[in-house]
């Protein structure tokens, strides 16, 4: 049978916006500030973050943040542009892609699109495999994946 899609990836909604901002917060070094009560922020958009990062991904439809989101990478850092749409981006040194960073944007999908997926999911049906390891067991988990021993997913069950 041929493929229809591949699964890269699951987007969940936040229930409790308040606690992961406060959580990107400590990770960031970011203060997180009330905006109501489903919306919290980190900063502010083109604020520049205490360290260098590796990677950022962006799902804000402002092309004028890309340069301050480029700025903000170490060498080699790569910039995930994360909307469906986007203003323009704005014309910008080459220097902020200099030492090999890279702008790659990803294929995003509508409510409909992700409908459409799960109905041919189930008429395919598509069946997903997880190896479940205990928290204390996540080195063997990190070491499996690396050995390529895991086929489908990994997860940590924290409840143990």
């Amino acid at each position: 049978m041929n493929a229809v899609a591949r699964l890269s990836g699951i987007a969940l909604e936040c229930p409790d916006p308040a606690t992961l901002d406060a959580f990107y917060g400590r990770l960031t070094g970011w203060p997180f500030e009330y905006a109501s009560d489903d919306s919290y922020s980190v900063g502010e958009a083109a604020d520049a973050p205490p360290d260098k990062l590796d990677a950022a991904i962006m799902f804000a439809p402002a092309g004028e943040l890309v340069p301050p989101a480029l700025k903000a990478l170490k060498k080699a850092g790569v910039l995930v542009l994360g909307g469906i749409h986007m203003s323009p981006i704005p014309e910008f040194d080459y220097d902020l892609l200099y030492e090999e960073r890279v702008i790659r944007s990803v294929a995003n999908n509508t409510r409909n699109d992700g409908k459409d997926f799960l109905r041919v999911a189930a008429e395919i049906p598509i069946r997903s495999e997880v190896t479940l390891f205990p928290l204390r067991e996540a080195n063997r988990a990190l070491n499996d994946l690396k050995a390529d021993r895991i086929n489908g997913a990994a997860v940590l069950d924290c409840r143990q």
